[in-house]
């Protein structure tokens, strides 16, 4: 039996095959690999991971006749959904290509899922769902119905489908709401990645909203110990009566203000950044703060990582990669 990751050559992705490879499980990872940012990095991924438990598969899971016959001969029980079209900037330009990967991919998925008999599908879902809601910390009973971008609304409708194929087929369903996810090999359109590039360029970095930002940053270990925790709690949902579709919120739940993270990057390159401030963009939150309380119940979740030990641990690996330092 082998667990399906998607999106395996992607930031979260890879870190969570390492994961599930390091515990003794047998994996298949499928990713398109494709040109949203540098595929070369995602090609590094895959390289990494060296495994005679790990069969990796390039594969674009929105073609659902290639999905299902590449995968026909594996015995597979569970899914973690983490192929997606992500970027909350570039669904304003681009958002036929989030209608193809989030909606008709992620029907695919579900219909693998359905047809397969999966035990248990976990998926990434993402805190912009909270949109224009200003309550928090965000708890997952808040109001989800205002999205102030498209990728948030093809998340929300993510967590709707799913709860419909629960409800229809007994598929057991987590959606987890990522917050700010950073660390090691992570994505280049994100600010840590950008700022550290930029700051040891000597170039700027923009910062919105005039810097008046707070996130809820959290590291990608503490991400994937959560996923991996949920993964494992409902892997046996079938064998209850009732069916289940579940939501969870996972970040460090400690809001970081903007300037403070910046700061930190900059004590880490032992250089100062050249700060160009600009308005809150179009589709942006101004803060986020998770209330993890129902992760915590459910699977004991406790993020132990602390924004100077993962921004550190980023700029080395940055360092090593690009710099071989």
């Amino acid at each position: 039996m082998s667990i399906l990751v998607t999106g395996a050559a992607g930031f979260i992705g890879f870190h969570t095959v390492k994961a599930l490879l390091k515990r003794g499980d047998s994996v298949v990872g499928i990713d398109s690999l494709n040109n949203y940012y540098d595929v070369n990095l995602k090609l590094a991924r895959v390289d990494d991971i060296k495994s005679n438990k790990y069969d990796f598969i390039k594969l674009n899971f929105c073609d659902q006749e290639l999905l299902f016959e590449a995968l026909s001969n594996y015995d597979i029980s569970s899914i973690i959904h983490l192929g997606a079209q992500a970027g909350v900037r570039y669904s304003i330009e681009n958002p036929l290509e989030y209608a193809q990967s989030n909606i008709i991919g992620f029907t695919n998925i579900l219909e693998f899922s359905r047809k397969r008999s999966i035990d248990h599908l976990v998926y990434a879902s993402t805190s912009s769902v909270y949109g224009a809601n200003k309550k928090i910390p965000y708890n997952e009973n808040d109001k989800t119905d205002q999205p102030i971008q498209f990728y948030a609304a093809t998340k929300k409708a993510n967590e709707l489908m799913a709860y419909s194929y629960s409800h229809l087929f007994n598929l057991p369903t987590s959606g987890l709401r990522f917050f700010t996810v950073y660390g090691p090999w992570g994505r280049p359109d994100m600010a840590l990645f950008k700022f550290t590039k930029n700051i040891l360029s000597g170039e700027q970095i923009d910062v919105y909203n005039f810097g008046n930002h707070s996130r809820d940053f959290t590291y990608v270990d503490d991400i994937v110990e959560g996923l991996v925790k949920i993964h494992d709690r409902f892997i046996d949902a079938r064998n209850e009566e009732n069916f289940h579709a579940e939501i969870f919120n996972i970040g460090s739940s400690v809001p970081i203000q903007l300037m403070n993270y910046i700061k930190e990057i900059e004590i880490c390159l032992s250089k100062k950044a050249k700060i160009n401030l600009l308005p809150l963009q179009p589709g942006d939150i101004k803060d986020t703060y998770a209330d993890t309380s129902k992760l915590d119940k459910a699977v004991g979740y406790k993020p132990e990582t602390n924004i100077k030990e993962g921004v550190k641990n980023f700029v080395n690996w940055y360092m090593k990669y690009y710099h071989g330092d």
